[in-house]
């Protein structure tokens, strides 16, 4: 997975990392039970403090996209889950966009095509079982 990270952007660094692990993991770039580097590789191979690292990985954690425990490091979860929690993120985080589609004149139809054809990119699954 190639890692996209702009320094002169407004978004914090963990931040813009969190995004762009967060879509490897939906587009099937990272399945579940990939191993992720260690913040040490990845500190050094993006060129950021390991804080970076170590911040983004426990906020994937706390979110339920990574796992990490001391032995195998960091790997994609098994079992994200479907949560009121995500849910509420995800509406309010939605409806922002539509207002922002609207405000640009962005017709709902053309919105919906949008959403459609962006969700159908993405590849995750979650193993069954494990």
């Amino acid at each position: 997975m190639i890692l996209h990270l702009d320094t002169r952007s407004e978004t914090p660094i963990y931040v813009q990392l969190r995004n762009q692990i967060v879509l490897g993991i939906g587009k099937g770039e990272l399945g579940p039970g990939d191993s992720l580097p260690t913040v040490r590789q990845l500190a050094e191979d993006i060129g950021v403090n390991p804080m970076t690292v170590s911040k983004t990985y426990a906020i994937l954690k706390t979110e339920g996209y990574l796992e990490i425990d001391r032995r195998h490091g960091a790997t994609v979860s098994r079992k994200a889950v479907l949560n009121g929690v995500f849910q509420e993120k995800l509406k309010e985080e939605l409806e922002l966009l539509i207002a922002e589609s609207k405000v640009h004149g962005m017709e709902k139809e053309s919105f919906l095509a949008l959403c459609s054809e962006l969700f159908s990119r993405m590849s995750f699954t979650v193993e069954e079982g494990k």
